[in-house]
């Protein structure tokens, strides 16, 4: 996958830390998420015999069938902000963070296995994906995400901090 951990002996006591994706993909991946949502939407008009005008609650019901919700909490503070998403069950190798100046993406993609009996088998995809516009400039190159207990935590430092400070503040 596209994420590495610092060290191969890290344990569940200290959290593992991603490898950045560069942002310039990001138009690739927002592309690949809208196809496969488009393909699915379409499936639904099909399956209802092609009737125009419900187009938004197929598009709705994609999303939800496809991606699931990730809840974000955002701090900022003067120097840098933090953003933390749950994401249980995915683990340090299935969690992709990609950063631009203005913009954080953070998909993920696990497996899950589901027996329904002995001999059926049904295997799905459960993937997250969430795209957040940064108020502020970050700076990229800085950024540390880590994953523990189910938790991905995105520090970003701001890339002129203290920049909207009048000088006559900063002088007194």
């Amino acid at each position: 996958m596209t994420t590495e951990p610092t060290s191969k002996s890290q344990s569940a006591k200290h959290p593992a830390v991603l490898k950045l994706m560069g942002g310039a993909p990001f138009s690739q991946r927002m592309q690949q998420v809208y196809d496969t949502l488009a393909r699915r939407a379409y499936e639904l008009f099909e399956s209802r015999g092609r009737q125009d005008g419900q187009d938004l609650e197929d598009w709705f019901r994609a999303e939800s069938e496809l991606l699931n919700a990730m809840p974000v909490e955002i701090t900022e503070a003067d120097d840098q902000v933090i953003v933390r998403a749950e994401v249980p069950g995915l683990s340090d190798k299935d969690i992709e963070v990609r950063v631009a100046p203005h913009r954080l993406i953070i998909t993920g993609n696990r497996e899950q296995i589901r027996d329904q009996k002995k001999t059926h088998r049904e295997r799905s995809s459960d993937e997250i994906f969430r795209m957040l516009d940064l108020s502020e400039e970050i700076d990229p190159d800085e950024v540390i995400a880590t994953v523990q207990n189910g938790t991905l935590e995105v520090v970003l430092p701001k890339a002129h901090p203290g920049k909207n400070i009048p000088d006559a503040v900063k002088a007194a």
